[in-house]
């Protein structure tokens, strides 16, 4: 049996001893490596913080001691040591272990959700929580990386806690696990002040010289780095109040710089933080992210931030054959790009993951990264737009969330022509819960003046960006799911409006189902259609392409049937259904509208498809709910048609 295999719970991990332990963090690095290049997964993050998290664990008591990850993608090694080793190879599949912590799986597991930047509010209230209940024994720590600490939510947290002046303090402790990365090298002021604390302290000139000593001279590793941990320590012990400015301003004790791969000196840092008793401490980490796997140390784009099935040996993945939704936006962007001087991008930490690589290397000087602040991207856009720009605006659908008060009243309030690209909306699949972008059309249909675009195939997508970027007056939203982009989809005609008509019902006929589809749901439509026409059903299907507000000749095709059946990706529950169904009664229309969405849930994780037949857009479920709430003269027609066919 192996050291990991042994371990069921973090108190067998105290139970070893330091060479025990280095065996221990190679035999997590080794399966970490193994495990998620089959199963696809975090692998950079979580190769960064096993020595950190080894720690942790060793010096306090999880549960009764709270730890909290901020965020949630950095456990894989906190779920190794706190007993889930034997499910660990159903990490991130339907039914399997989560992504991210869960508090199904583990009373160790606190915070779910993957929006970076809340630990520190969590762990400000955790504290309060243990003060006035008289839990005096219990402390909090808090694990934020340098990332997380470019959000706004995370300085709003501090300014609280540093002002903490209660009797006795609270046990807060704070790690701030420094890789100088988020997805791309970290950004911001903040940064750049742990970058001085590394430099002025001489911790990144001594780890150079000990490396180059290693190098030239061949001595055995544990020797020299003995000596190179001996000499840090003595510069950590010399740290003064200049060097940790910030945090010393604050009123926060700062602990470090602290090498976060060396299990002792983590260890002892965590110790003295823990001892403290006055007030909150910040530990600062210094990890490398992807350490000790060269394919992912070497890879200069984001070190395994996130990879799918590739080779354990080689780090290599098998490229996809098809295109991605994401790289037809990133190749059009760059081409709006050199089409106007005009056009700029924002991103939030994320401008690998959301296309913005080619933009940003022939424009640099026109891409913003921001950092984790969806809130201040938005309204920095505004001010753009007001200065003459035309600003895209490019995140994932479920962190657009964070930034719905900056797009209703700093942009549409003022009538700012900003373009949002929602990357991996609707349903995305093994991130989970939080991942899910399928609040994005809920959210934006109550914004006066915005106008959303939901394509169905690449083609759309460049047609759409382009009609986006047009607008000056307004904000204009494009949406689009994750993964392959997929063959496109021709449409037989086009309203006045830019409605698409995708199958039409031949003369004589009568006119049963009017199908809307929403986005990337046009060849599964097509199915339905086909299976309806099975029971002796016609319809219609048709791409609003612009889905808000509803295009006009949308209410006009629906009057001419006897039921709309709306296929969406988003939450039925004020989606782009309910939206029809409003715009009908409006009308004074009875045309009854079937809403085939997300249910109001948070949705488990899976591949796409699984989670699509969960929900019930499979194409059966879909027939089924549509055949039952046909009117029943109609239903009964169909009913017949399907008994003669037997």
């Amino acid at each position: 049996m192996t050291f990991l295999e042994s371990i069921e719970s973090p108190e067998d991990l105290r139970g070893l001893d330091s060479a025990e332990c280095e065996v221990l963090a190679k035999e997590i690095r080794d399966y970490l490596v193994t495990t998620v290049a089959g199963t696809g997964g975090h692998l950079g993050p979580n190769l960064g913080v096993v020595e950190l998290t080894m720690g942790l664990h060793r010096v306090f008591d999880s549960p009764h001691d709270t730890i909290l990850f901020d965020v949630g993608h950095q456990t894989y090694v906190h779920k190794l040591l706190t007993g889930r080793m034997a499910e660990f190879g159903t990490l991130r599949q339907r039914h399997g272990l989560s992504g991210y912590p869960s508090r199904a799986e583990s009373d160790h597991d606190v915070i779910e959700n993957s929006h970076a930047s809340a630990s520190l509010s969590w762990a400000d209230g955790i504290a309060k929580a243990h003060q006035l209940k008289g839990e005096s024994d219990r402390h909090v720590v808090a694990v934020i990386g340098d990332g997380a600490l470019t959000g706004g939510m995370a300085w709003e947290a501090l300014n609280t806690i540093a002002a903490d002046t209660s009797t006795p303090p609270r046990k807060l402790v704070i790690v701030v696990n420094d890789n100088g990365r988020s997805y791309a090298p970290t950004v911001g002021g903040f940064a750049a002040h742990l970058d001085e604390l590394r430099t002025t302290s001489g911790y990144e000139k001594l780890l150079s010289w000990g490396k180059s000593t290693l190098r030239q001279s061949g001595a055995p590793g544990r020797a020299a780095y003995s000596a190179i941990h001996g000499v840090k320590k003595g510069l950590k012990d010399m740290v003064s109040a200049e060097q940790t400015g910030m945090f010393d301003e604050l009123g926060i004790k700062y602990l470090g710089p602290v090498d976060g791969h060396d299990l002792e000196s983590v260890e002892k840092a965590l110790a003295r933080a823990k001892q403290y008793e006055g007030g909150p401490v910040i530990v600062h980490m210094i990890t490398q992210k992807g350490q000790g796997y060269d394919p992912a140390v070497n890879d200069d784009a984001d070190q395994f931030h996130s990879v799918g099935v590739i080779d354990p040996v080689t780090g290599r993945s098998t490229p996809s054959k098809q295109a991605s939704w994401t790289s037809v936006f990133g190749d059009e962007v760059l081409e709006i790009a050199r089409d106007r001087d005009d056009v700029v991008a924002v991103t939030a930490a994320m401008l690998l993951p959301v296309g913005l690589a080619k933009f940003a290397e022939a424009y640099p000087d026109r891409v913003f990264d921001v950092g984790i602040a969806e809130q201040h991207a938005v309204a920095s856009a505004a001010g753009l737009a007001y200065g003459g720009l035309h600003p895209i605006v490019c995140i994932y659908a479920t962190f657009l969330n964070r930034a719905f008060d900056q797009i209703l009243m700093d942009v549409a309030l003022h009538g700012q022509g900003v373009t949002f690209v929602l990357d991996r909306a609707g349903i995305t699949g093994p991130d989970g819960a939080s991942h899910h972008g399928v609040w994005d059309m809920a959210m934006l249909r109550i914004v006066p003046g915005l106008k959303l675009a939901a394509p169905r195939d690449g083609a759309r997508l460049t047609e759409e960006l382009r009609e986006a970027v047009a607008i000056s007056d307004a904000p204009t939203v494009i949406r689009f799911p994750r993964g392959s982009v997929g063959a496109d989809v021709p449409a037989l005609t086009r309203t006045a409006d830019g409605v698409d008509v995708i199958r039409e019902i031949p003369a004589g006929q009568a006119k049963d189902v009017l199908v809307v589809s929403v986005g990337p749901f046009a060849a599964r439509a097509q199915e339905v259609a086909e299976a309806l026409a099975a029971k002796g059903l016609s319809a219609t299907i048709v791409d609003p392409r612009w889905v808000l507000p509803v295009p006009d000749s949308v209410i006009e095709f629906a009057s001419e049937h006897s039921l709309v059946a709306v296929i969406e990706d988003g939450v039925r529950l004020g989606g782009i259904g309910s939206r029809i169904r409003s715009d009908l009664r409006a009308a004074d229309s009875r045309i009854g509208v079937v809403e085939l969405g997300a249910p109001d849930e948070f949705l488990p994780q899976g591949t796409r498809d699984e989670i699509l037949e969960y929900i019930g857009l499979d194409v059966p479920t879909m027939v089924a709910e549509i055949v039952n709430a046909l009117p029943a003269d109609v239903r009964g027609r169909a009913e017949h048609g399907s008994r003669r066919a037997v």
